[in-house]
């Protein structure tokens, strides 16, 4: 999905939960216009207004111009309804002048209010994506932590601060500064989530080792299993030609 796409529905999302904040009621979301069997248009939501009036409502991310008032005009008289929309305000007056003509209500969110929700998801999202990448790339390729600084990483891993990982495991804060300094080299979330992110990364790091070390195993006893099978047909094989 696009950010733009992604932007207007954030937009729209914004839109209804403000106009049930309103005392309106989301009857219907997007609805479509049609004209003796064929469509011809389509409206963001039908809302009922606390005194009961229902409203075809139309969801602008930006400003509205003069074809947004048109268009939501003549949605809404095909539909029956009064015609309403949600956006940051209006382009110029003539879009403003049409509007108070045609009698289309429109409700303006200053631009901080929707601007800052929507790149708050998009930062939200795009953070989301960026830890999960990191949470995988620790856990199927965990960094290689010297000897001398695993029971570091254990410390860190599930402390609080690092004090407390200094503290839970008897070691100083040298080798706790150098185990987070590695983990932070070597993971995202080490480097943005604050000693929070250093302790998860510790935790997907070694859950990462123990998991290696699973798959090792597993390999080696498949290896071996091979071997004693290809023993035992060779030896089976020898028997028949003995006897």
């Amino acid at each position: 999905m696009g950010r733009g796409k992604r932007r207007w529905l954030a937009s729209e999302r914004i839109a209804f939960r403000l106009l049930e904040e309103r005392g309106y009621e989301i009857l219907e979301t997007h609805r479509k216009v049609v004209i003796d069997g064929v469509e011809v248009g389509e409206v963001d939501a039908v809302a009922r207004s606390p005194d009961g009036s229902l409203y075809a409502v139309e969801v602008k991310a930006g400003r509205l111009d003069v074809h947004g008032v048109r268009q939501a005009y003549a949605n809404a008289v095909v539909l029956g309804y009064k015609p309403l929309v949600v956006c940051k305000g209006f382009a110029d007056d003539a879009a403003q002048k049409l509007a108070e003509k045609l009698g289309v209500e429109v409700i303006e969110l200053e631009d901080v209010f929707l601007v800052d929700a929507e790149e708050l998801e998009d930062i939200v999202r795009g953070a989301a994506a960026e830890a999960m990448a990191d949470a995988l790339t620790l856990l199927l390729e965990p960094p290689r932590i010297p000897p001398g600084l695993l029971d570091a990483v254990k410390a860190i891993a599930g402390s609080s601060s690092p004090l407390d990982a200094a503290k839970r495991s008897g070691l100083g804060l040298r080798e706790i500064s150098e185990a987070a300094k590695l983990l932070k080299e070597r993971s995202l979330l080490a480097r943005k989530g604050g000693w929070r992110g250093v302790a998860l990364a510790a935790s997907l790091a070694l859950a990462g080792l123990r998991l290696t070390a699973l798959l090792g195993s597993l390999r080696d006893a498949a290896e071996r299993l091979a071997e004693e099978r290809e023993a035992l047909l060779g030896s089976r094989g020898r028997g028949r030609e003995e006897g």
